[in-house]
C-alpha cells in the first residue's frame, strides 16, 4: 500500500473541466473504457453533470464530467459554466482539457485562472495528440502556470495510462468502510450496491429538472425553458428515512420520427435505459398541455418495463377548476391502463405538493419489495380459481413467491393455462394483496 496517499473511506473525485469541445467526454469515456457519456463533434452536447465510477490498476474513484465552461454566453452557457465550477469546488483532483491542435485560447486561459486559486492538483491535459509529430504542441500551454502538461489522444488513447497514473497518485485511496466490510451491501450483477433507483421521465420540457433540482435539494441539473437542455441521464444518491434511493434525471423523449440528430438518439436510448433498470418511474405531465399521445406512449413503455408509475401533474397550480376537472378526465380516459398509479398534483418549481412524493415512494419500496408467505398467496389463488375456474379442465395446483423487486409468483399448473386467464389470475393477486400500482410477474409451470 502507498503510505503517501491517504485513506479515505469516500470514494475520491476527479473532476474534468474545459471549454466547449475540447474532448472532455470522449475522454471519460476513455478512462471508463465505454461509451457512458454522450459524445458529438460540435461545442454544447454536454450540460449537466454527469458522475461515474471508474478505476485503474485497482484505484477506484469518481469521474465528473462537466459541461464546456464559457467566458461569456447566453443564460445557458452561464448556467452550465455554474455546473463546472460546483465541481471543481467539489473535485480532490482536477483535469483541465484543452485542444492541442487548435492551441491556447482566451477560454483556456480564464479557465486556468480559475484553477489557479484552487488548492488541489491540477492536471493540464492537452488532448487530440495523435502522434509524436504533434507532441510539441502541449508546450504553449505551459503559460498557463498549472505544470507541465500531458499530452494525450482521448480517442485513439494514446497517453491515457500515462496520464492515470499520475491522477491516481494524487487521488486519496479509497477503502470500503466497517459496514461494508463486515455487512456487505447488496450488490448488482456488475458488483456494485444495489440502491432503489427512481427515473425521472417525460416529454422534452415538462419540467423534469426543474422536479430533480427540487428533490435533491441542489442545483444538480441545469434548468432553462429550451426543450431538450438534458441530454443524458444525471443521477443523485438522496438519505432517506427509507435508505439510500438513487434519482435519475432523464433526457425528454420524443416520438422517434422526431428525433432528428444523432445527439438527441443517443439521449433517448440512455433515458429509456434508465427506465429499464427502474425501481419506479415518475411520469411527469405539463397539466398546462394536457395528456397527449406521447405521454401514453411513455406511460406504455414504463409499464412494460416492469417498474411501478407515480403520475405527477406539474404546474397544477397554473390551472383553473374547470381545466383541473378536463385533466382528471384525461387522465382516466387516456392513461386507464397503468391501474392505480398514484397521482400527485405537484409545482416542481415552488416546489408545492413536492412532499407527498415521499410517502408515495415509500409505499412504492414497500409493494416492491413485499414478501407474501405461501399459504397466503395459495388461498388467493384459490379464491379466484372457485370464482372464475379455468377453461379446459386447467387448474393451479401450488403457488409461491419466488422472489422480489417485483414480487414475483410461481404457478404449478395440471396443464398449459390461457394467457387470458393467467392474467386475471394476476389482477387476482394484485387485488388480493393491494398490488394495484405495482407491477408483479406471473410464471406458469407444468406440473403433472
Amino acid at each position: 500500500m502507498d503510505t503517501e496517499r491517504p485513506l479515505t473511506t469516500e470514494k475520491p473525485t476527479v473532476v474534468i473541466v474545459g471549454r466547449p469541445n475540447v474532448g472532455k467526454s470522449t475522454l471519460v469515456n476513455r478512462i471508463l473504457g465505454r461509451r457512458e457519456a454522450i459524445v458529438e463533434h460540435r461545442p454544447g452536447v454536454t450540460r449537466d453533470r454527469k458522475t461515474v465510477e471508474a478505476e485503474w490498476q485497482g484505484s477506484q474513484f469518481l469521474v465528473v464530467d462537466t459541461g464546456g465552461w464559457m467566458v461569456k454566453g447566453d443564460e445557458l452557457d452561464d448556467k452550465v459554466s455554474g455546473q463546472a465550477e460546483k465541481a471543481i469546488a467539489e473535485g480532490d483532483v482536477i483535469l483541465l482539457v484543452v485542444d492541442a491542435s487548435v492551441g491556447l485560447t482566451d477560454e483556456d486561459a480564464r479557465v486556468g485562472e480559475l484553477l489557479l486559486q484552487v488548492d488541489r492538483p491540477v492536471f493540464v491535459v492537452a488532448n487530440k495528440v495523435d502522434d509524436s509529430m504533434h507532441e510539441h504542441a502541449i508546450w504553449e500551454f505551459m503559460s498557463l502556470g498549472l505544470g507541465e502538461p500531458i499530452g494525450v489522444s482521448a480517442l485513439h488513447g494514446r497517453g491515457a495510462g500515462d496520464l492515470l497514473d499520475a491522477v491516481v497518485a494524487k487521488l486519496p485511496e479509497y477503502v470500503e468502510s466497517d459496514d461494508e466490510r463486515i455487512n456487505g451491501p447488496v450488490l448488482e450483477d456488475d458488483g456494485r450496491p444495489r440502491l432503489f433507483a427512481v427515473a425521472i421521465v417525460g416529454r422534452p420540457n415538462v419540467g423534469k429538472s426543474t422536479l430533480f433540482n427540487q428533490v435533491i435539494g441542489a442545483d444538480r441539473s441545469v434548468v432553462h425553458d429550451r426543450p431538450g437542455t438534458t441530454r443524458d441521464t444525471v443521477d443523485t444518491v438522496i438519505d432517506t428515512r427509507d435508505g439510500p434511493v438513487r434519482f435519475i434525471d432523464t433526457a425528454g423523449m420524443r416520438r422517434r420520427a422526431k428525433i432528428d440528430e444523432d445527439t438527441e438518439y443517443y439521449s433517448a436510448v440512455r433515458a429509456l435505459r434508465a427506465v429499464d433498470g427502474a425501481d419506479v418511474a415518475l411520469l411527469v405531465i405539463d397539466s398546462t398541455v394536457g395528456v397527449t399521445h406521447q405521454d401514453q406512449r411513455l406511460a406504455e413503455r414504463v409499464d412494460a418495463a416492469g417498474c411501478p408509475i407515480v403520475v405527477l401533474l406539474n404546474k397544477w397550480e397554473l390551472l383553473d377548476a374547470e381545466q383541473r376537472e378536463d385533466m382528471t378526465r384525461q387522465l382516466g380516459k387516456r392513461l386507464h391502463f397503468i391501474g392505480d398509479a398514484p397521482v400527485l398534483r405537484i409545482s416542481a418549481l415552488s416546489g408545492k405538493g413536492v412532499h407527498r412524493l415521499w410517502p408515495a415512494l415509500a409505499d412504492s419500496i414497500a409493494d416492491y419489495s413485499r414478501r407474501i408467505p405461501t399459504r397466503q398467496v395459495n388461498d388467493a389463488i384459490r379464491r379466484a380459481q372457485a370464482a372464475q375456474p379455468a377453461p379446459s379442465g386447467g387448474r393451479v395446483l401450488y403457488a409461491t413467491q419466488g422472489a422480489t423487486d417485483p414480487p414475483t409468483f410461481t404457478l404449478f399448473a395440471n396443464k398449459e393455462l390461457p394467457s387470458t386467464y393467467v392474467r386475471y389470475l394476476e389482477r387476482s393477486l394484485k387485488e388480493a394483496f393491494d398490488l394495484g400500482s405495482t407491477p408483479i410477474k406471473v410464471r406458469v409451470r407444468r406440473r403433472d
